[in-house]
């Protein structure tokens, strides 16, 4: 029995997977071991706690009364939760939540090798590969207790099944696309954008039917809906997580820089103490935050365009006056310098008439604008690394072509 084309290309990928995956997990063992977290911290330490200990998720405690979290997206909160039916010890524990990301890392590297081969040679899908494998942020980032790790393994393959349905339009892709996407929603509330923006792209340029959009929103809505349903129940309104006005303030106040500020005044303060410490009181604490930064910046709306353009600037590139601890760590801003402008130069070289490309560098963008609305931490950018790096390959090609 003879194998065809397509047959032939996808067993000689799966070495290559197994390689990148393998590879991705010897490289970071030895950095959790050296520079991973050792304890929960801050937020997630109290969240999880209170799981375990009353099993509800809740971050703030006013005198024994468990405020409902709506400030943390909650998966996180829940995979991190999950490890503690192991019974292990407070080290083996962390250990096994930073092993855990390790392999989701790794698995992303090896899906993010497939994306690259829609688009480029086996040469070029490698080197993209391996450049996001050995990228200096992201390395690290399994080592902490963070997000993040989820949110792009999520993202990855996000990516990943958009393009399968653009190719087979099957079921499966359509089931798991919808499935990730939910989950992406209780990473980051901005991924309902992203969502949005896919579903249209889908109709409009491959005339995906109505009826499959209609399959992505449903089972999308069925992931969510149990903790939107929570949320339903407690607050009598439809949400899925608050802060938007705390961010918008700490983005926009007069102490605030590209990595915002969290600097509370004494009039601000005042306000806050006389909310009502009750089930909505981080939705009325998130309405005063709100009110307040939106009056900074009509007050100086010059001031706060020029921070706008400057929170693009440092996210397309980077932070050239950061306060954040070992930012100008040479392994951290020369990478992320470096795809900032190879990225850019890879848009402008790109190919117009490729939708598949268009998406990519479309959902780059809505990434930028919308992020660049709040404060700019340097984790963030590893939301659209692998994007950057896809618009670097395009460079490579381009230049490789036009030696050849």
């Amino acid at each position: 029995m003879y194998l065809n084309d397509n047959q032939y290309l996808k067993r000689k990928e799966v070495p290559v997977v197994i390689m990148l995956v393998l590879f991705s997990a010897v490289i970071r063992i030895p950095i959790i071991l050296i520079y991973g977290d050792t304890s929960l911290e801050n937020e997630w330490d109290i969240l999880v706690n209170n799981l375990i200990n009353h099993g509800t998720l809740a971050l703030k405690n006013f005198d024994g009364f468990l405020l409902p979290n709506l400030w943390m997206p909650p998966l996180y909160a829940y995979y991190i939760y999950f490890f503690s039916f192991f019974n292990l010890e407070n080290q083996n524990f962390i250990l096994l939540i930073l092993s855990s990301q390790i392999l989701l890392s790794s698995i992303s590297v090896g899906v993010f090798y497939k994306i690259n081969k829609i688009f480029f040679s086996e040469k070029i899908s490698l080197f993209g590969a391996l450049f996001f494998s050995l990228f200096p942020l992201y390395v690290y980032a399994c080592a902490q207790i963070s997000s993040i790790s989820l949110h792009i393994f999520l993202a990855i393959l996000f990516y990943y099944f958009f393009f399968q349905i653009i190719k087979r339009g099957n079921f499966f892709s359509i089931v798991i696309f919808a499935l990730i996407a939910g989950l992406l929603i209780l990473t980051r509330r901005e991924f309902i954008g992203i969502l949005v923006l896919s579903s249209f792209f889908l109709f409009l340029f491959y005339k995906i039917p109505k009826k499959n959009i209609l399959l992505i929103v449903l089972i999308t809505m069925v992931t969510i809906s149990p903790y939107l349903i929570r949320n339903i129940l407690i607050f009598d309104k439809i949400i899925i997580q608050e802060g938007l006005g705390y961010n918008v303030w700490k983005a926009n106040n007069p102490n605030a820089k590209v990595e915002g500020s969290t600097v509370i005044d004494d009039n601000l303060q005042k306000q806050i103490d006389k909310v009502a410490k009750d089930k909505f009181y981080r939705i009325n604490e998130d309405k005063i935050f709100f009110n307040e930064g939106i009056k900074y910046i009509i007050e100086e709306p010059k001031r706060y365009l020029i921070l706008y353009l400057k929170k693009i600037a440092s996210f397309l590139f980077i932070d050239i006056d950061s306060s954040e601890p070992h930012y100008y760590n040479h392994f951290h801003y020369i990478p992320v310098l470096l795809i900032g402008i190879t990225s850019l130069l890879g848009i402008f070289f790109s190919d117009k008439k490729s939708y598949k490309l268009n998406y990519l560098i479309l959902v780059f963008f809505f990434y930028v604008i919308t992020f660049s609305f709040f404060a700019i931490l340097p984790r963030y950018k590893l939301a659209v690394i692998p994007l950057q790096i896809i618009f670097t390959n395009i460079l490579i090609d381009y230049v490789k072509k036009r030696i050849s």
